[in-house]
């Protein structure tokens, strides 16, 4: 199929191609992941996202179209609500420091591509492609370490994977325009004083999350297409939502919080 902005995120597309978005909720819940792609489920929205895709809006072009699709954000007079009205001057802030909004201007906004990494096809949507570089805005609580189990302290990048976003789009870009470019995060905060972050990702660091998706893109294909049964993670939001009792849980999975064993799927 031909990808357009209207048809980018239609279950026909999710079905046809994988993405970004969805490589990450395969590592996050096989489950969840197919309930998405088959528009089934749908993340909750919250305020920090809808405040997030306000301002990535605005610099799209796509703000009134954003407006009519998120009414939630509007007071009933028409006006928005206070903790949107925050977008507002993380985009003024933005516009205001001609260094980090110098990655944003002068190139293409939101272009669409497709090609493919181990044997499946993938499409990405580009905040900001230029000749000599690729640009992702994202817009962050602040920029403080994560927690994450098994790994400690990590920078919000990792926490958030956008080092695999960067691995991934790099690539797709290398075979639309025959070279390599190096991806940078323009980072914004929500904190009451907005900070600005430029970063480049190292290569080294792009090249290493590109040959580790390479080794999990073929199975989580297969999940996709039914060759085999998507796993339960048994803690997200739509293993909870969707699980039915089997039994009793047991006085000890209280301690170890684990009563994913004692449910199937509804």
């Amino acid at each position: 199929m031909i990808l357009t902005a209207e048809n980018y995120h239609s279950i026909e597309a999710n079905k046809a191609y994988m993405s970004v978005s969805q490589l990450k909720a395969f590592d996050e819940c096989e489950a969840a992941a197919i309930a998405q792609v088959n528009g089934l489920y749908r993340n909750t929205k919250t305020t920090s996202l809808l405040v997030g895709g306000y301002v990535d809006a605005f610099f799209a072009g796509e703000l009134e179209q954003y407006k009519e699709e998120n009414p939630e954000i509007f007071c009933k007079n028409g006006t928005l609500r206070a903790e949107y009205k925050k977008a507002d001057l993380i985009i003024e802030r933005i516009q205001s420091d001609d260094y980090f909004y110098s990655f944003m201007v002068g190139g293409e906004i939101q272009p669409i591509m497709t090609g493919t990494i181990a044997g499946v096809e993938f499409k990405i949507k580009i905040d900001f492609l230029h000749d000599d570089k690729i640009v992702d805005l994202k817009i962050m609580k602040d920029f403080a370490p994560i927690y994450l189990p098994n790994r400690g302290r990590v920078n919000f990048i990792e926490a958030w994977h956008y080092d695999l976003q960067g691995a991934i789009y790099q690539e797709i870009v290398r075979q639309n325009i025959g070279k390599r470019l190096p991806f940078y995060i323009n980072a914004a905060t929500k904190e009451d004083e907005t900070d600005l972050a430029n970063i480049p990702v190292p290569q080294e660091v792009l090249d290493f999350e590109l040959e580790s998706a390479i080794e999990r893109i073929p199975y989580y294909h297969a999940v996709k297409t039914g060759v085999f049964e998507p796993e339960r993670c048994g803690v997200c939001n739509y293993c909870k939502r969707t699980k039915k009792l089997t039994g009793s849980v047991t006085w000890d999975s209280l301690c170890n919080n684990d009563f994913s064993k004692d449910v199937e799927e509804r």
